[in-house]
């Protein structure tokens, strides 16, 4: 899971017993169709999260990272709107009375049944406004970045098809929003800290979510980035 202080298969092949990726389904070269300029996103008051201790920072800026998340929970196998809200309301206590933040740490939180949901106060409004709520989800680098959790172990197994649909239009919403290039944007938690988080299924599959995002923005990545491969040993404290 996301951690302040710390914290796809290749190929495109399934781990057993979880379904393909949907950028599976589009052909190379071919634009796949951008569904909507924001996906339906469940609010904090949806999901019925608990006051925060303090409100969010604001800051009059867009992030310059999106940051991919694994929960490192269960890979449950309840795809219902339910499970999800009962995600948010975990992650919110265990960020709140274990770690002792104000809040959950991460902006947005995507459920294996690929729910979307607002996370840490203010993310909503934040990123419709172009502007940055800042988190607790990235040691040393909250101030420009904002953080997509994805419910789950990603070490072995693969990403369910339903979320990383969600993935793919959540970080499309998130570039088209703050003009990000997504070659650039798309990165790992473990790319900023020494941690394992998001798995090493769901990292090595980071540049496909980079290529899909792209064809959903209707323009091919520039290159750049970071490296397929972490500078930091997999290591997570609360793995």
């Amino acid at each position: 899971m996301a951690d302040e202080r710390a914290a796809g298969p290749p190929g495109g092949q399934a781990a057993p017993g979880e379904e393909p990726s949907p950028g599976e389904a589009t052909p190379p070269g071919e634009r796949a169709e951008f569904r909507a300029n924001e996906p339906r996103v469940y609010t904090r008051e949806d999901w019925k999260a608990r006051p925060p201790k303090r409100a969010a920072k604001v800051l009059n800026r867009a992030p310059d990272r999106i940051i991919v998340h694994h929960t490192a929970t269960a890979n449950s196998k309840d795809r219902s709107l339910a499970h999800a809200f009962a995600l948010s309301r975990s992650i919110q206590r265990w960020h709140m009375r274990d770690n002792g933040w104000d809040d959950a740490g991460q902006q947005l939180t995507i459920s294996r049944g690929g729910i979307v949901m607002e996370g840490r106060n203010q993310s909503l409004s934040s990123i419709r406004a172009g502007r940055l709520a800042v988190g607790a989800q990235v040691l040393h680098h909250n101030d420009h970045t904002i953080g997509i959790e994805n419910e789950g172990t990603y070490t072995r197994s693969g990403v369910p098809q339903r979320l990383w649909g969600s993935l793919v239009e959540v970080c499309a919403w998130l570039c088209e929003q703050y003009r990000l290039d997504p070659s650039d944007a798309i990165v790992g938690h473990r790319d900023f800290n020494a941690t394992a988080c998001p798995g090493d299924r769901l990292y090595r599959r980071l540049p496909d979510l980079r290529r899909e995002v792209a064809k959903r923005l209707d323009g091919p990545p520039k290159g750049g980035g970071y490296p397929e491969a972490s500078i930091f040993p997999p290591f997570d404290p609360f793995g």
